[in-house]
């Protein structure tokens, strides 16, 4: 959308939609957040480079709804060994702009960065990346139908993404 007029309340209602899923992310409401995903919803994380095709190369996640549901549900036991005791975390989140509001039935491109500090018994690990969302309006509000986070580093071996990035 550069260059065109951007409407002040969407940005708003935008900004506080991608603010509420990295506060949801941080406090491990993961029933919060899996409401967050329409039905038709995509959640990828590319590896080995930004521009691949998830269908025809590896990525470090690539879910579909259900798949998005299965993970939830792991890290609900609480048994899930890579996140026993669960990863503390907190994202700052910024740069959330409005790319383009007039994507198929109404979705709106957003983009925002990000630097998301994880504590674990190994240590603090930082990851940086920049996640691109599409939100569909509901009646209920904004939903994610697809969100896709290109860590800094996704060229190089990294540890376990066991928590929700």
């Amino acid at each position: 959308m550069s260059g065109a007029t951007v409407n002040r309340d969407l940005l708003l209602e935008v900004e506080q939609f991608v603010y509420r899923e990295a506060r949801m992310q941080d406090e491990h409401d993961y029933d919060g957040w899996e409401a967050l995903w329409t039905d038709d919803a995509l959640y990828w994380v590319p590896a080995n480079g930004d521009a691949i095709d998830p269908t025809r190369e590896m990525s470090i996640i690539f879910d579909n709804r259900s798949r998005i549901a299965t993970r939830v549900k792991q890290l609900k036991t609480g048994k899930r060994h890579a996140q026993a005791p669960p990863s503390r975390t907190r994202r700052v989140v910024s740069n959330v702009e409005l790319l383009d509001g007039a994507g198929d039935g109404g979705e709106l491109v957003v983009g925002a960065n990000f630097v998301l500090y994880e504590s674990r018994e190994r240590g603090v690990t930082l990851w940086a990346g920049r996640s691109t969302y599409r939100l569909r309006p509901t009646g209920d509000g904004l939903r994610m139908a697809y969100k896709k986070i290109e860590l800094v580093n996704n060229d190089r071996a990294i540890f376990t993404l066991a928590f929700l990035i």
